[in-house]
Order: structure tokens, then C-alpha cells, then sequence
């Protein structure tokens, strides 16, 4: 057994009990040794991803353990390649979040000191973050069932507590209807869990012995309602997405982050692993239902996003409409579709981080997220403009950014799928092109409004980033032009697990799972 995945999970936990119980004044040493637990296991992903082998076996740096021995539940982690990807997408962006938030628990104030947000505990929010952290990693590497809805579900605890104790106005409205609409979905979840280890009637939660357990179509279905509706509503997928806006404008900046750019990741991930291995004939069954809400949230993000006035809403919506694409390449089931929806996850995450970070540091200077009390940013801050536009146009798909490769790829492999018949999906690849447009239009306005034009009075007595957000900003910005001249490193790493995938889905026409595999 590998202790890889322990250890990563082990180190942000026991960061979180030593930053806890610091004494109190310890302020500045509980922000220092956060973003060192954060900065090693950072270290540590990237040590166990160069002894990964993407064309090795489907799962690797296995470590199985005892649990509840009497239901069958094992302590199993392991990861394949999508897996491993979105474990570092959390890795990479935990200790940029942890810079980012050096001050999000001192309270906001405005330029004429009023306080927007009160002052908190700083260890306790830090100490979170560390929490987070262990939970996301589990989360995707989690190989028993049983483990994976834990850790689907404890993930919910601590963002709970950093949207209510340290967001904005509305936070406890946020946080509250954040944690209902999860734990209904969780709910659902747990049901289909307990019946998936029922009726396959194989002891265990392990999932590669739970592959093809279940081979009544209607069951599979039933089944694959209870796991859907809980991933959409993580994902989020119209219409039950409705959380999030509010829960992303009330959230610390970085802790929308983490919210968007890695939790949210989990219903897209769960679909791709769980919807479609566990329950093939039920995932093709509902795959054209499942590409309308998908295609609808897409173009209904994007219109809504044009709409908005506040920052962050505006932002949140247009993630909407990215996890539209994400779900369509998933339930288009080419190999290109699915490899871009993989790639578009950890690209997402790096695009949308990049703009709620440079959202945040403006709303930190203004005390205000709405577009309109912002103008002519450029010319008293023009790194602080420069990188909110970088960041802008990745959210758009800008060639020669890395969200293009992903959701041209998305899109070309949706237009293409011959999974089920020629041209099924060529429609929904499409209109889903609409968005491009729409894309162009809310991010385009956003920057016209807020960083160009004359500068109004607020704004001229703004500072420029600090060396400190300089920091936080720019490895985004490096990463998202770096894998947008040259992803091959995320896709060989991501090509392999998704063919194993469509093996799987079409275990029962072997030539589509070949054509499929061989695109």
C-alpha cells in the first residue's frame, strides 16, 4: 500500500489542530504556518504526481484499511488520472487562497473606514482552510462509496462556517441555503449508497468491485437519480443551481475560490466517475435529457451573468454556464468531449480563481462589490487592471488561454459524437456556441465599466497590488497562458483514465468504446 494519499490528507489536518490551538495573539503565526502546511503538501502532490504512470494501472497509490469491517466499508483512497488532476487544481490553489485571505478575517472597511465585514477569529478561519483542504483531497481520492459521500458531505462543514462567520452581509441567508440544498442532495445520495451496496450484493463499497454490479436497467436508473440530482446540484446544473450565486457573493473571496473552483468540481468529477461506471445503460438512457439541462444552463448563465451588477453574482453566474459545458462534454461520451470536460474543470478553476482573487482586491480597496461605484482602475492601478483583464478574458475562452483548449474540445467533441448515432448532438454543440458570444459581451462589459473610462472619485486613492497579491495573482495568470500554448501535460495525464471510462460506459458495444478510446 502507497502512503501518498494519507499523508496528504493527515498534513493540512494536523495544521489545522496546531494552528487551533495556538495561543491567543498568535494572529500572525497562525496566517505563517498555514501557508506552510499548505506550501508542503503542495510539495508533496507534485513529488507523488511525477511518479504517476498515466498509461499504468487505472488507480494507483492505493492504501485500502479496515473501517467498519461488519458493513463492509474500507478507509480507500487511490487515484487515476482526473482524479489526480483535480487533486492538484486543490493543491495549487489552497496556498494561493491562504495568501489571498491574509487579512479576509480582519473585518473590510471602505476608504472612509467604515466596516463593511467585522473582525473574526484568525485561527479559526485559517485552521479551516486546512480542513478544506484535507476534505477535498479526499474527496477525490476516495475509492470506496461509503468514503467518497464523507467526504462529499464533510466538505460542507467548514465552508458552511467560512461563508457564515466571515462573509459578507447576507452571509447567514448564504450559508443556510448553501447547506440545505446540499444536504438534500447528500440526502438522495446516501439512499442510492445504501441500496447500490444492497442490491449488488457484493459486500463491499470499493468501487472498481462495483462496476457492472448492478445490471437491471431499471434499477440503474433509480439509482442514478439518487446520485445525479445530488452531483447537479453540487455541480450546480440548472435548475437547481440557485444556491451559488448567493453563497459566492457572500463568501470571503477566497473562500469562493475554493467553492467554485474545486467543491463545485466534485458533482462534475461524481458524474463522470460514478453516473456513468456504475450505471451505464441508465446514463445513456437519460444522456439527451442531461444535455438539455446542460445546454440550458450554458446560455441561461451567460444571459443572466450580462445582467448583474454585483461583481461576484456576475461571476458566479458565468460559472454556471461553464459547468454547462462541463456536464455536456461528460454525458456526450467521445473521448474528446470527455477529456475537454476533465481539462475544463482544472481550467475553470484557475480562470475563475484568478477573477474572484482580482474581484476580491478590488472590492478590499472599495468596500463595495457593485460594478457601478468602480471606473478608470486602470490608470491608478494598472497591475491590479492588467491582471483582472488577463483573468476576464481566460472566463471568456480567449485563444491561446487555457479555457479555449478546454471547451473547444468540449465543443468539437460533442459535435462529433457518434455515441449515439451520427449527429444526435450535433444541435446542443451548437447552440452551446451562443455562449462564446454571450461570453464576450458580460466579461467585456465588466472590464469597460470598471477598469476603463474616467476614474471616479473613490477610485483615485486606490493602491496598486502589493508584492504580497502580486503573488497571488500571478501563477494563475502563468498557468492559464502556460497550459493554454501547451496543455499535452494535463492530457496525458487525463486521456488514459477517460478511455478506461468509456470502456466501462460501453462495455456492451466494444467498437464505440474502441472508436471512442482510439479519437
Amino acid at each position: 500500500m502507497s502512503p501518498w494519499l494519507p499523508i496528504l490528507m493527515a498534513v493540512p489536518v494536523l495544521g489545522a489542530i496546531v494552528v487551533a490551538l495556538l495561543p491567543k495573539g498568535s494572529d500572525k503565526l497562525a496566517k505563517q504556518l498555514t501557508l506552510v502546511v499548505s506550501l508542503v503538501v503542495l510539495v508533496l502532490t507534485v513529488a507523488m504526481a511525477v511518479q504517476f504512470k498515466p498509461n499504468g494501472e487505472r488507480f494507483q497509490f492505493n492504501a485500502v484499511y479496515d473501517w467498519i469491517p461488519s458493513f463492509g466499508v474500507k478507509f480507500g483512497v487511490g487515484v487515476d488520472g482526473v482524479a489526480l488532476v483535480l487533486i492538484a487544481l486543490s493543491a495549487v490553489l489552497v496556498p494561493i487562497v491562504v495568501l489571498a485571505s491574509w487579512h479576509d478575517a480582519d473585518g473590510v472597511q471602505t476608504a472612509d473606514g467604515t466596516l463593511v465585514t467585522p473582525k473574526r477569529s484568525v485561527k479559526t478561519y485559517f485552521s479551516l482552510l486546512l480542513v478544506l483542504e484535507a476534505m477535498m483531497i479526499g474527496v477525490f481520492a476516495a475509492t470506496d462509496v461509503f468514503l467518497f459521500y464523507v467526504f462529499f458531505e464533510a466538505m460542507l462543514i467548514p465552508m458552511y462556517f467560512m461563508i457564515g462567520s466571515y462573509g459578507g452581509a447576507q452571509r447567514s441567508y448564504a450559508a443556510v441555503k448553501f447547506l440545505l440544498y446540499s444536504l438534500f442532495g447528500g440526502l438522495l445520495m446516501l439512499v442510492a449508497v445504501i441500496a447500490l451496496y444492497v442490491l449488488a450484493g457484493k459486500g463491499t463499497f470499493m468501487f472498481p468491485e462495483l462496476i457492472g454490479a448492478i445490471k437491471d436497467p431499471t434499477t440503474q436508473k433509480w439509482l442514478f437519480g439518487g446520485f445525479f440530482i445530488a452531483f447537479a446540484i453540487k455541480a450546480p446544473l440548472w435548475p437547481v443551481h440557485t444556491w451559488l450565486p448567493d453563497a459566492a457573493a457572500q463568501a470571503p473571496a477566497g473562500a469562493a475560490v475554493l467553492l467554485v473552483g474545486v467543491l463545485d468540481k466534485v458533482g462534475t468529477f461524481g458524474m463522470l466517475r460514478f453516473c456513468l461506471e456504475l450505471f451505464p445503460d441508465a446514463a445513456k438512457a437519460f444522456t439527451m435529457p442531461v444535455v438539455v439541462l446542460a445546454v440550458i444552463s450554458i446560455i441561461y448563465g451567460a444571459i443572466v451573468a450580462i445582467g448583474q451588477t454585483d461583481m461576484k453574482r456576475l461571476i458566479a453566474y458565468t460559472s454556471i454556464s461553464h459547468f454547462g459545458f462541463i456536464v455536456m462534454g461528460v454525458f456526450a461520451m467521445s473521448q474528446i468531449s470527455q477529456a475537454g470536460a476533465a481539462l475544463y474543470m482544472v481550467n475553470h478553476g484557475f480562470a475563475t480563481g484568478a477573477l474572484f482573487l482580482a474581484a476580491g482586491f478590488l472590492i478590499a480597496r472599495r468596500g463595495s462589490p457593485y460594478i457601478a461605484d468602480y471606473g478608470g482602475v486602470q490608470k491608478v492601478a494598472p497591475l491590479l487592471a492588467g491582471f483582472f483583464l488577463v483573468a476576464g478574458l481566460a472566463g471568456l475562452s480567449l485563444p491561446g488561454l487555457s479555457s479555449f483548449v478546454s471547451e473547444f474540445m468540449v465543443m468539437i467533441g460533442t459535435y462529433s459524437s457518434t455515441a449515439f448515432g451520427a449527429g444526435a448532438l450535433t444541435v446542443a454543440a451548437v447552440i452551446s456556441a451562443v455562449a462564446v458570444i454571450l461570453a464576450a459581451v458580460y466579461i467585456l462589459w465588466m472590464v469597460q465599466r470598471a477598469m476603463n473610462g474616467p476614474t471616479v472619485e473613490p477610485v483615485k486613492a486606490f493602491k496598486d497590488l502589493n508584492l504580497r497579491e502580486v503573488l497571488v495573482l500571478a501563477p494563475l495568470v502563468a498557468l492559464i497562458i502556460g497550459f493554454g500554448f501547451f496543455p499535452k501535460p494535463l492530457l496525458d495525464v487525463i486521456n488514459p483514465a477517460v478511455t478506461k471510462t468509456l470502456v466501462n460506459v460501453h462495455v456492451d458495444n466494444p467498437a464505440i468504446a474502441e472508436k471512442g478510446a482510439g479519437q
